[in-house]
């Protein structure tokens, strides 16, 4: 949720912050601008709208400078409009600041500034914060930075701040607490992004910035302090990724080609760790504490949105293979409810971007009460990465599209892995079943290849077909009911088309009385111990005239003749089953997204990473 991107160093700041927001346009925004220091002078652009709009405002303007900030905003405090988009700025024109978070506690001060006349333009909590900070400087005679420690001291909620002035036109002052903020090291300059992708093009040297730190930041030096004044190291690391990972490559869309790339990612997840020669799995982080998972009496999965499907799969997994209880739970839940925590739980966070900001809360509650973090994320050197105590990353590489496809599925190659490997050493499973699967889930690449080689025409057929329904309904059992919610989130997130995933036992309890001859029905049928049942279950939508679709086994013919449409997946075990089921549903959706003229890439309302509550 918003992006934030800043620069100061020799090249033309204006074009760098713009082309770092067309970067990060995939986090979901209303509004964009970026404020320059330009002749000891601020000068803000901002508009609502895409960042084409900010672009297009900007033309007949001179925007040479130096050091620049930029902020596409999703909106919290204030509907999307431009008196609402960031960059906002002090009436007198000294100070400029974008904020990515939420200011709990910011009606307070907005009360205590309005007491003393201030006057404000935006309903936001941003410029509320920016002119506690700018009393505090005038009042204390001190230094942007001093005010800045002294504001934050005071402040509820969670941020990401940069803020320029003209007095020092070649500084950005930066801090954060619960939202992303990385600085990109160069040759006498340094960027600033809320992810990497802004910088890519530039450097992949890089500091991930923790809770608490101010950064000062000028073209030829980085100063880092925590808020009680002193000094901090930054950790340097380097970045493995290359800038063609964040280009369409191609492609219409990024959804489809992060669709299309998921052999690799799944690959990439295996590559190194499963070791089909000597039957083996390689899990160094999982291994540091493979002694207290197996002993836990209990293992907490904590998660959002799609990774809570992936953490559904997850449980089904570890209970079967490893015979230890395990709860799934939404995080946002988790964090305010008070739950039951002992020392020596496992908690499981499961997550692509590592920032997801409930996530992280619950994480740090629960490590508190003395719990084992593991963590499942995707992007090296993120909150929840360094807040674990041990995990495994998914290599899926960067996903922009808003709808998360490959992300899932290298997560779920994790997760079996995970629990392929604990089973191993609980014994919980025999030598036999543990061979078998090993082979099944190195198969999978191929499989999902497979699948993307032959089904894409008659998706597309099916999309075609169906574009214009108000409502479906996507039903599973075992293994394939948390894939029906996906299936069915995808829809919703892409299409805005209504739909719902049931587990398919539970039809006849409520979800029965929709089915009419105007309602596709979307089962998850592929072969496994439940076939049986969920033939029957097609057999009743049937008999009361709802279009069946069905993703099934090849060879299926007792499915493929009860379905008035069908998708076939190559045969696999139904532990690994899940990560091929899912890949035509994700077709499936952004077909039918793209028939209605959806931008795929960045629904509406939608943000890819919720840094925010």
């Amino acid at each position: 949720m918003c992006g934030i991107v800043g620069y100061t160093g020799p090249r033309q700041a204006f074009s760098i912050v713009l082309d770092g927001l067309k970067r990060l346009e995939y986090r979901g925004y209303d509004s964009a601008g970026i404020a320059i220091v330009q002749q000891n002078k601020l000068h803000v652009f901002k508009k609502e709208g895409k960042v084409a709009n900010l672009e297009a405002v900007v033309s007949d303007h001179d925007v040479s400078s130096h050091t620049a900030i930029g902020h596409t905003r999703w909106a919290t405090h204030g509907e999307p409009s431009d008196k609402n988009a960031h960059p906002h700025y002090t009436p007198d024109g000294q100070i400029a600041m974008i904020h990515n978070g939420i200011i709990e506690n910011y009606q307070t001060i907005k009360n205590e500034l309005l007491s003393k006349g201030y006057e404000f333009k935006s309903d936001t909590d941003t410029e509320v914060l920016l002119y506690f900070i700018a009393e505090i400087k005038k009042n204390n005679a001190c230094s942007l930075e001093e005010a800045v420690r002294i504001a934050l001291k005071r402040v509820v909620g969670a941020y990401v701040i940069l803020l320029i002035e003209p007095e020092h036109p070649e500084t950005i002052i930066a801090a954060r607490k619960g939202s992303p903020l990385v600085i990109g090291i160069g040759k006498g300059e340094h960027f600033l992004g809320s992810d990497a992708s802004p910088m890519l093009a530039y450097t992949n040297e890089v500091v991930y910035i923790n809770d608490y730190e101010l950064a000062i930041v000028k073209p030829d030096e980085l100063i880092l302090k925590n808020i009680g004044n002193e000094r901090v190291t930054p950790y340097v690391q380097k970045l493995d990724l290359e800038l063609a990972a964040i280009e369409k490559g191609g492609y219409d869309h990024f959804m489809l080609k992060e669709i299309m790339e998921q052999p690799q990612a799944i690959f990439d997840s295996m590559r190194g760790r499963l070791d089909l020669e000597k039957l083996t799995i390689t899990l160094s982080g999982i291994e540091q504490y493979a002694e207290q998972i197996c002993k836990a009496n209990r293992i907490v999965i904590v998660s959002c949105g799609t990774s809570w499907h992936a953490g559904l799969v997850a449980e089904y997994l570890i209970e079967e293979l490893c015979r230890i209880n395990v709860e799934v739970e939404y995080a946002s839940e988790f964090r305010y409810r008070n739950p039951i925590i002992n020392e020596g739980d496992v908690i499981l966070a499961i997550s692509q971007s590592g920032e997801t900001a409930d996530t992280l809360v619950a994480l740090e509650n629960a490590k508190s009460k003395g719990a084992i973090i593991l963590g499942v994320v995707n992007v090296v050197g993120s909150s929840i990465a360094r807040l674990s105590h041990a995990g495994a990353y998914t290599h899926a590489g960067p996903e922009i599209g808003v709808a998360s496809t490959k992300a899932f599925t290298a997560q779920l190659t994790v997760l079996e892995l995970i629990a392929l490997k604990i089973a191993y050493i609980k014994k919980s499973i025999d030598e036999d079943q543990y061979a078998h699967l090993l082979n099944e889930l190195n198969a999978v690449p191929d499989k999902v290849q497979a699948i993307l080689d032959s089904q894409i025409p008659k998706i597309r057929e099916i999309a075609r077909k169906y574009k214009d329904a108000r409502d479906f309904l996507y039903l599973g059992r075992g293994y394939n009911f948390p894939i029906a919610l996906e299936g069915a989130l995808k829809l919703k997130e892409i299409t805005y088309i209504h739909a719902e995933g049931y587990p398919a036992a539970e039809m006849k309890h409520g979800p029965i009385a929709l089915v009419d001859e105007n309602l596709p029905v979307v089962f998850v049928a592929t072969k496994d111990r439940y076939h049986e049942k969920i033939v029957s279950n097609i057999q009743e939508v049937k008999a009361r005239k709802g279009h069946v679709i069905a993703v099934i086994t090849e060879g299926d013919e007792v499915s493929k003749e009860l379905a008035e449409d069908y998708i076939e997946i190559p045969e696999a075990d139904e532990i690994v089953a899940p990560i091929l089921s899912v890949i035509p549903l994700q077709l499936l959706s952004y077909y039918i997204g793209v028939e209605r003229n959806q931008d795929v890439d960045k629904p509406r309302n939608l943000a890819k990473s919720v840094t925010v509550e």
